[in-house]
């Protein structure tokens, strides 16, 4: 059972669709390639950083042969893009053209940018931040860049193996390939980067911000109902629980609240019931009535 507050504080963003939402996510997918590009000349190929994927086969040949990682990237992103059309179908192979085309422009034109760093340390904590960010917008725009992601998603699909578990292989192999090429050292500090990007790459996803959700367990549910609905606006949900110990039923109720307001339930609850048995945990991202629209 749930209830929504008569009056809405917040005000509600109208959802993006059609045209305007294609453009939007056209603009993301450049964008974020364009970051990741600067990050993977800026910090990763001067440093011989090979965090997995397309990008960290790139920095082994352009560090072994001189070929530039630009030339690496489309040989063996349009091959691994035509094999996702035939085997992935139509709709991953749109999804993923525009930042398979974009993505090894950008390292191509952004190849003579001055290094800011030669720590490998600095370079892979930096070059993963950038990564994640750019692949992070990118993947927020709806699209892909390709690469051994592609190769995973095959290998997943005929295999039985999870997603995760294929790109883990797929960047396992490379790092280690780089770790035997390179030097153990450059390995370890290509984990890092693919570390911190994958951190980033979530965090950019499900958003900066963390919402609350408070389940509360009491006796006096009903005046406490009462005082979120009218005093914090928000709306709640009444669970059906039963006590573990004492086998009664009972009602938890679940509140999201913004930052801000979560002293403002504590107290509220503190105030009507001393006794009450209060979690808060992290919500990374809500989605409807009172908080923002997909």
């Amino acid at each position: 059972m749930s209830s929504t507050p008569r009056k809405r504080r917040w005000s509600q963003a109208i959802p993006v669709t059609g045209p305007v939402r294609h453009t939007i996510d056209t603009f993301m997918i450049v964008i974020g390639s364009l970051i990741t590009a600067l990050a993977f000349n800026l910090f990763l190929v001067p440093n011989e950083i090979a965090s997995g994927g397309v990008s960290g086969i790139s920095v082994i040949t352009q560090s072994q042969f001189g070929i530039e990682p630009a030339y690496i990237q489309w040989g063996l992103n349009i091959p691994l893009f035509f094999a996702g059309f035939l085997l992935l179908g139509r709709d991953y192979a749109i999804r993923s053209l525009l930042g398979t085309i974009v993505l090894p422009l950008f390292v191509f034109l952004t190849r003579s940018f001055p290094v800011p760093t030669t720590d490998a340390l600095l370079a892979s904590l930096y070059g993963g931040i950038g990564v994640g960010i750019g692949l992070g917008i990118v993947f927020r725009g709806r699209g892909s860049t390709g690469g051994l992601s592609t190769l995973a998603q095959i290998i997943q699909k005929y295999s039985g193996l999870s997603l995760s578990v294929c790109v883990v292989l797929m960047d396992g192999l490379v790092i280690g390939l780089a770790g035997f090429i390179l030097s153990p050292e450059k390995a370890l500090y290509a984990l890092i980067g693919l570390y911190i990007t994958g951190k980033l790459i979530d965090l950019i996803e499900l958003g900066f911000g963390y919402t609350k959700v408070a389940y509360i367990i009491a006796d006096n549910t009903e005046a406490i109902s009462k005082a979120v609905l009218s005093e914090l606006d928000r709306g709640l949900t009444k669970l059906n629980a039963q006590g573990g110990y004492t086998g009664d039923d009972r009602t938890v109720l679940m509140v999201v609240v913004g930052q801000s307001e979560v002293t403002r339930l504590k107290t509220l609850v503190q105030t009507l019931e001393p006794t009450a048995f209060v979690i808060i945990t992290n919500a990374h991202e809500v989605l409807g009535e009172g908080f923002k629209r997909s």
